[in-house]
């Protein structure tokens, strides 16, 4: 606990974020187990996995449309507290760029990047955006709850800026390695090479991760950690579904190629 208090602002006066803070941390490290158990929601190569052999398959968006729900009401909302509120602290200018600049790129990265092959669920894109928008206004409503309260005692703010770059930075180029698999109208599926991907099936989930982990650094309130912690259940438990099923569409996935973490998962 001490150490936690050398890390973190203390637990907000707000029974909202304390509640929503365990409630992000819950529900996105169940939404990890799920997807071990088979139960995925439904985007990218999972996005009819659920509804094959079912009667009733849910409203299907394409997966621009989808991608473009999921990331732009967060952008919106971060661009907003730059736009319309003042700055109360650096570190909340800090992470309102970060955030905004997170899902800034994400949404470039629909419109220019990324090639698509399936549809998306819209109750899974629903979901998610969810998180995302709710996620991104309670962690800059819980940064400024820190505003007057001492500090903690190691300022983590710049390192964190360093691993939030790095984090999104190694995204980009791995998304950017994914799209290059295609031709244009190619809709197959193809092991992916180069980069990390030589190692781990998911290195643009490793790098995701650095950057909340970054995200959280710059912020240092229990809420930002709480929903990183979260996010890195969720993409454990996605990472391994993904490499259970290049194990099962490609007889050649080498085995020596893990899903998350080079060497170890």
């Amino acid at each position: 606990m001490s150490i936690l208090q050398e890390l973190l602002f203390p637990p907000p006066p707000s029974l909202y974020i304390t509640a929503m803070s365990v409630v992000g941390l819950v529900s996105l490290s169940y939404c990890g187990l799920a997807e071990v158990r088979g139960k995925h929601l439904q985007y990218s190569k999972f996005w009819n996995v659920q509804s094959k052999g079912k009667g009733k398959e849910g409203i299907k968006l394409s997966s621009r449309a989808g991608m473009l729900l999921l990331y732009t009401p967060a952008v919106v909302a971060g661009a907003a507290s730059l736009a319309f509120y003042p700055s109360p602290s650096l570190r909340f200018w800090l992470l309102s760029w970060a955030l905004t600049i997170h899902f800034l790129k994400r949404v470039l990265e629909v419109l220019f990047v990324h090639k698509y092959s399936g549809g998306m669920i819209l109750d899974s894109a629903i979901l998610i955006s969810l998180s995302y928008f709710t996620a991104t206004v309670n962690a800059l409503y819980a940064q400024y709850l820190t505003v007057g309260t001492p500090e903690p005692h190691i300022d983590l703010k710049y390192a964190g800026i360093v691993v939030f770059l790095v984090g999104i930075a190694g995204n980009f180029y791995h998304h950017y390695l994914l799209s290059k698999l295609r031709e244009k109208n190619d809709k197959g599926y193809k092991i992916p090479k180069g980069g990390l991907f030589n190692l781990v099936i998911c290195p643009h989930y490793l790098f995701e991760i650095l950057g909340f982990i970054g995200i959280s650094c710059i912020s240092q309130t229990v809420y930002a950690s709480s929903f990183t912690i979260g996010t890195i259940g969720y993409l454990m438990g996605r990472s391994y579904a993904t490499r259970k099923w290049y194990r099962a569409k490609f007889s050649n996935f080498p085995a020596e190629v893990k899903a998350l973490i080079p060497f170890v998962f």
